[in-house]
């Protein structure tokens, strides 16, 4: 059975166009300033303070590792505040390949790799569907050891560097997401997943998108009444069922158009379209522009952000 989870990271193909490994030591602060592009960071060795877009602080320890998908403001500083510490904590002094923050001289109270992630798929709704406002797993070692081959491997110079870099950044997403120390408290695609009734059905869309669901046959897909599927539905994943399936069908079709998979009926069929036109209607509809626009090599495409 197809895997969802898998399948939408696969697709967003994630890159890494930067990293950088960094140290704080005595009273130190990180005041940044970002363009809404995804960040991560990952704990090495003792603790720190994060407020991203101005939320409240959240408290970081070592094998920590942060993921935000859309990064604006950001604070970063040591964990205890020091008023006899006379040295200034936006002190910044490059050491080597590391970055140090606050003491240069001192003994480092943490140490983080950070870095910064691009999608090659402009279809911004799966990553805000797939992924809650900040995702923060705690004490997963492995994570930290993954996060270190992908900041060796940007690094270096290998052959077929890009092809392991995009499968060790899936792979980092698909740890980081299903992990038991993510947490589930924001509606979206994870919660569903991880719903005993609500994940059968959402996988059987995924592996038969062109199907003429209805509501009535996955619910029973579900074991729920019609009723209680479509609200559970809505509560867990943030929209109603035949919602997400029209983004992912959408979502499909974009991929397809992107890399020039079929003409514009072979698509249609594959994402349950009868004939091209009610494909170009709906995708006209759903994107703003239409698919032939779309798929143009020169055509630049702007897809709004979810709210």
């Amino acid at each position: 059975m197809i895997d969802p989870l898998a399948e939408i990271v696969s697709m967003l193909q994630p890159s890494l166009p930067f990293s950088k490994a960094a140290s704080g030591s005595g009273n130190w602060r990180v005041d940044g300033a970002g363009d809404g592009s995804p960040v991560f960071a990952v704990v090495l060795e003792g603790s720190a303070r994060l407020s991203i877009n101005g939320q409240p602080d959240v408290e970081l320890a070592e094998n920590d590792f942060v993921l935000i998908p859309a990064a604006y403001r950001f604070t970063m500083s040591s964990n205890a505040e020091r008023p006899d510490d006379d040295g200034d904590p936006l002190r910044v002094t490059k050491l080597g390949d590391e970055t140090r923050h606050g003491d240069p001289t001192g003994m480092p109270n943490m140490r983080v790799l950070i870095g910064r992630l691009d999608f090659g798929s402009p279809d911004t709704t799966l990553i805000f569907a797939l992924l809650p406002c900040m995702l923060h797993v705690r004490g997963q070692a492995r994570l930290t050891a993954l996060v270190q081959m992908i900041r060796d491997e940007a690094q270096g110079d290998r052959p077929a560097k890009e092809i392991v870099l995009e499968r060790q950044l899936q792979l980092l997403l698909i740890e980081a997401l299903r992990s038991d120390a993510a947490g589930l408290e924001t509606p979206g695609l994870l919660r569903g997943l991880a719903d005993p009734h609500l994940g059968p059905a959402i996988r059987q869309m995924h592996e038969n998108p062109a199907k003429a669901w209805t509501v009535e046959e996955l619910a029973s897909a579900a074991i729920l009444s019609r009723s209680v599927f479509f609200d559970r539905f809505q509560k867990q994943t943030g929209m109603a069922p035949m919602e997400y399936l029209l983004s992912w069908r959408m979502a499909l079709a974009k991929d397809m158009l992107r890399r020039k998979e079929g003409g514009m009926k072979e698509i249609a069929r594959r994402v349950g379209y009868g004939s091209a036109s009610a494909f170009s209607v709906a995708f006209s509809r759903f994107v703003g522009v239409a698919p032939s626009k779309y798929a143009a090599p020169t055509q630049t495409v702007s897809v709004a952000p979810a709210p």
